[in-house]
């Protein structure tokens, strides 16, 4: 039995009870998603209506920042979900339904082309540039403690407790040299609103809205409590390099320079290309490293087996990225030796 899962329906049916005064029907809960923290999500439909439940345990999760965050960017025209409800003590919230339709799928149907694809990536890439102009001076620094925390993942969670390796001194030398270089070239970008986890399975497709939309569909934003002022390029490097997808490098590269020139317009970066690019491979560097690690710790601590499968694409793109670096090829070529070589014994 699920005290929570019935004490949300109740509390959600309470929080609508205005509303819904003349239909006594009981408070019907359906599963939407778990995610890779503490929150759960459940809808409740009824009277032709649904509205979004949220569980997220109070001691587990900050609702206060999700809440404040999602008022603020709803005023400056970024597509979330309205919070319709609210218990911070109980860990509850009541949302308004985007629905479900992720951008995950729509980017994998069989009438998918590169051509719908990227016009998808540039719907995407229209409402980061709203994020990204969202005032970030309340937001957390995305800062040398948290970069440096999240490229340990890699090294903690990864390569020592799921793959058993022992790493020697010289590859301890090696790691903090990637580390730095990372941290400096995140550090040297310009700050903007950063989602952190802005990537096809948390961006919706929805129709209509309340928002002023026009027909047709539009990119609706979710999880986003976790946002921090950090690097410009960190949001875009996690869209357009998923680590749940592998696209070309040619949409890739378009969409890239797509989102330069509608940024440079809007005077959000002010970087030539040639930097731009690079700080946009060296921030996934970093992502990937932290993804990674991330992805073993939900197995190893969680047990959320389901994230391994997502490793050596993620890890992929470590290499990808690393070997068209000169000051990166001492790792590049420690990941072909050395860590691969690992991932496969262990069978990912």
């Amino acid at each position: 039995m699920d005290q929570r899962r019935d004490h949300l329906g109740h509390w959600a049916r309470q929080m609508l009870s205005q509303q819904l005064s003349n239909d006594m029907t009981p408070a019907v809960l359906s599963m939407v998603s778990g995610d890779a923290s503490f929150r759960r999500y459940f809808r409740l439909t009824l009277a032709g209506q649904s509205w979004i439940c949220v569980d997220a345990p109070a001691d587990k999760e900050d609702n206060p920042a999700f809440v404040r965050i999602a008022s603020q960017w709803r005023a400056s025209g970024v597509s979330v979900p309205a919070v319709l409800a609210q218990d911070f003590e109980l860990g509850f919230m009541l949302l308004e339904d985007f629905g479900d339709r992720l951008l995950w799928p729509a980017l994998h149907d069989s009438t998918a082309t590169d051509e719908t694809r990227a016009a998808l990536y540039q719907q995407a890439i229209d409402e980061l540039l709203l994020i990204q102009k969202v005032s970030a001076t309340d937001l957390p620094a995305y800062d040398e403690a948290l970069l440096q925390r999240e490229m340990d993942l890699f090294t903690d969670w990864l390569c020592t407790r799921l793959l058993g390796m022992t790493l020697c001194d010289d590859e301890v030398a090696m790691f903090n040299a990637v580390r730095a270089e990372l941290v400096r070239s995140a550090l040297a970008q310009p700050v903007v609103t950063v989602h952190r986890d802005y990537h096809s399975r948390n961006l919706m497709l929805c129709t209509g809205g309340d928002m002023g939309e026009p027909s047709g569909d539009h990119i609706g934003v979710i999880d986003f409590q976790d946002a921090v002022a950090g690097p410009v390029t960190y949001d875009l490097v996690s869209l357009l390099r998923d680590c749940y997808v592998h696209w070309s490098p040619h949409l890739v590269q378009e969409l890239l320079v797509y989102y330069y020139r509608a940024a440079s317009e809007q005077d959000i970066h002010g970087m030539p290309l040639p930097d731009f690019t690079r700080a946009f491979d060296l921030m996934g560097l970093q992502r990937h490293l932290k993804a990674a690690g991330i992805f073993a710790r939900l197995s190893l601590r969680d047990g959320k087996d389901g994230y391994l499968a997502s490793i050596p694409n993620t890890c992929r793109y470590l290499h990808d990225v690393s070997v068209q670096y000169p000051e990166f090829s001492e790792f590049s070529h420690w990941l072909e030796t050395r860590f691969m070589p690992a991932l496969e014994v262990k069978g990912l």
